[in-house]
């Protein structure tokens, strides 16, 4: 039942590391490892400076393998954690995705489900019992205009053109509507923040960064590059705004 405790406290010392680059990986968080029908969960031990296993709990739903996600656990007490498949151990950058999800269980922690109250596009959902929207929403990826137009605010930041960048915002906000709208800045405010920590993250151990995401064509991901990339220039103009993410959405949601 322990079988991962070894592997899981190879995290202690990484974390040590980078710690230091944003509050968002501060903390240590539950580490569940979802194999066959079983999830296997392990907890940080602060008095211990290390992992311990806690227990093994039937998988409430099918996990399949490669899933890299936060979510809550009902059968440890609602709390928020980090479920990984075993082939996490088989990547070198492994624990990074981990400290990914990390910033994701800060975010629900923190401010995720107050920020979600302030969205048209998830209550709707919520009323509707959708609670799958934050990746079923049908946003329109493929339609020119989005496409073209995202390609211009990216370009813009990558200038730091901050007249552009408010005149590609505009016109992308005047063709979405508000759902779209809405459903675009959660995912560059939630995604792109995990992986601007994790670009930060990444060279401090010895990675590159990770750039994918505008490949066309474009989607969900796309949002994550979008995202950093926007975060990155508003941490330019204001460095602490990346430590206060309540404020972070409220720029980028303009």
């Amino acid at each position: 039942m322990e079988s991962y405790l070894e592997q899981i406290n190879e995290l202690i010392p990484i974390h040590r590391k980078v710690a230091w680059v944003n509050p968002a990986i501060h903390a240590m968080y539950p580490v569940v490892i979802a194999e066959g029908e079983q999830l296997f969960i392990y907890d940080h031990d602060a008095s211990l400076a290390c992992y311990q296993f806690i227990k093994h709990i039937p998988a409430p739903m099918p996990i399949p393998k490669g899933v890299r996600a936060a979510f809550q656990l009902r059968d440890y007490g609602g709390r928020i954690v980090c479920v990984v498949t075993p082939d996490i151990f088989d990547a070198s950058d492994g624990f990074v995705t981990i400290l990914h999800e990390f910033v994701h269980c800060y975010q629900y922690e923190t401010c995720e489900q107050e920020l979600k109250l302030r969205l048209d596009v998830a209550r709707q959902a919520s009323e509707k019992g959708d609670f799958m929207w934050e990746i079923q929403h049908p946003f329109p990826y493929d339609a020119r205009a989005f496409t073209q137009g995202y390609a211009d605010f990216f370009a813009a930041v990558l200038r730091a053109d901050q007249p552009a960048i408010q005149g590609a915002r505009g016109a992308l906000r005047a063709y979405l509507g508000l759902h779209d709208y809405e459903y675009m800045v959660w995912q560059e405010w939630k995604e792109g923040f995990a992986r601007w920590v994790e670009n930060r993250v990444r060279p401090a151990l010895g990675f590159p960064e990770r750039t994918s995401g505008l490949e066309v064509p474009y989607s969900r991901k796309t949002f994550y590059a979008g995202g950093a990339a926007y975060i990155d220039y508003l941490h330019q103009q204001d460095s602490s705004v990346v430590n206060d993410l309540q404020r972070l959405f409220a720029r980028m949601l303009g």
